[in-house]
């Protein structure tokens, strides 16, 4: 199959080759007709051909729950919707789980994502969440690569057994280390969840990524934990850190200390727009927090930060469709980078960034790699940006797994 007229991540255009799942030849179509003379031909028409996007944060096992909690969380913060999540997750089922996962992927499918990390609650003693998880990674293998987060919402400690649930899980064949460290009872609780959390990374070989910081308290500090650990344990690359929240508080030279020692450690950071702009500043009268981290920042120092969904409908968050364009939409407003060149250089907060901190190797337009795509309705990154254009083909492994018509507008004046 030859491509040609791709609009290249929006900054080249050149055609290619897909032979066998992978991407055979990059060039001028010409030369590529007359290599593959017997290949049939797609005009992509200088739409935007981009890897395709990375959720590397979202909670799979509660998508759709937003009214299961008896109470609804009325504060709107981070804390109470976990207290509420405790009391309703025991009535959950295997079956349930997937039904309503099946829901989200196929949604997320849908808009071009075909790599996702997913943060699955382990705090249940009867591992339910899990089991649903890892049935859904194996049967959606073909459209979707899924990687699981051992994740102990209620905490390491905070949470009886959490710890001894958390090794259970990546002895079940989880993926990722998670932990929340600001949630445990004490600093000293918190900074021992990190710590074991590298231990279970380093006897597992895991990757790990932490939810840490995600609040407006200037004190909660736990990224520096991460950032040493992950340095002096050799694991550059391999741990992420979600939210970050309060490093927006951060004093400017506690921040400026950190950006080198962040670097050092090669620590990924991902950040939810959406969803922390609605949980945070809950405390604050005004003015009101923004509620994400230091995107321009990091960026600037050279980190690896990328765009996650986090939730759809659930009691953390009444919204969400799975839409990366729209994470990158809110990302850019509310980090301050909407320069043009900014722009321009956006879609790889929700492709290539995402898939570095998901440690993805076989990502990219190069050849020899699988011929993973997605194109999109635009023929310029600023016009898919400020359109939130929609995916209109996704490609996976050389076969098309999604395609859709782009809008047309019908209209009865000649223009």
């Amino acid at each position: 199959m030859i491509y040609k007229n791709a609009n290249l991540n929006g900054k080249e255009m050149k055609s290619f080759a897909v032979e066998n799942g992978r991407f055979a030849a990059f060039g001028e179509f010409s030369a590529l007709e007359k290599q593959y003379p017997q290949a049939k031909i797609e005009d992509l028409k200088g739409r935007i051909t981009a890897c395709p996007f990375a959720d590397a944060h979202i909670h799979l096992d509660y998508v759709y729950t937003a009214s299961l909690p008896a109470k609804a969380t009325a504060s709107g913060t981070l804390f109470e919707a976990i207290d509420n999540w405790s009391e309703a997750k025991d009535r959950l089922t295997t079956e349930e789980i997937k039904k309503r996962a099946y829901i989200a992927v196929k949604q997320q499918i849908a808009c071009g994502v075909q790599y996702v990390r997913t943060h699955v609650d382990v705090t249940d003693p009867k591992l339910t969440a899990l089991k649903a998880m890892l049935e859904l990674k194996e049967e959606v293998r073909d459209y979707m690569t899924l990687q699981i987060v051992a994740f102990p919402q209620e905490g390491f400690f905070a949470y009886k057994g959490g710890a001894e649930l958390v090794e259970e899980a990546l002895k079940m064949g989880a993926d990722v280390v998670g932990g929340i460290p600001h949630f445990e009872f004490t600093r000293e609780d918190g900074v021992a969840s990190v710590k074991k959390g590298f231990e279970l990374a380093m006897k597992y070989d895991k990757l790990l990524d932490f939810h840490c910081d995600e609040t407006d308290d200037d004190q909660s500090r736990f990224v520096e934990s991460i950032a040493a650990l992950t340095y002096f344990n050799g694991m550059q690359g391999r741990s992420a850190a979600s939210h970050t929240c309060a490093m927006g508080s951060y004093n400017n030279a506690y921040a400026f200390k950190m950006m080198s020692k962040f670097k050092k450690a090669g620590l990924n950071f991902i950040v939810c727009p959406t969803e922390n702009c609605y949980l945070q500043g809950r405390y604050d009268s005004y003015p009101k927090r923004r509620g994400i981290s230091r995107v321009d920042e990091l960026t600037k120092n050279g980190l690896n930060v990328s765009f996650a969904q986090d939730s759809i409908s659930d009691p953390w968050y009444p919204l969400g469709n799975g839409n990366l364009m729209h994470q990158l939409d809110f990302g850019l407003h509310l980090s301050h980078m909407m320069s043009i060149p900014e722009i321009e250089d956006s879609l790889k907060f929700v492709t290539d960034n995402g898939a570095r901190t998901m440690c993805i190797k076989d990502y990219g337009f190069k050849c020899g790699n699988s011929a993973n795509f997605v194109v999109l309705d635009a023929d310029n990154t600023v016009d898919a940006v400020r359109n939130t254009s929609e995916t209109v083909l996704s490609v996976r492994e050389g076969r098309e797994i999604m395609r859709k018509e782009p809008a047309k507008v019908l209209t009865s004046y000649s223009f």
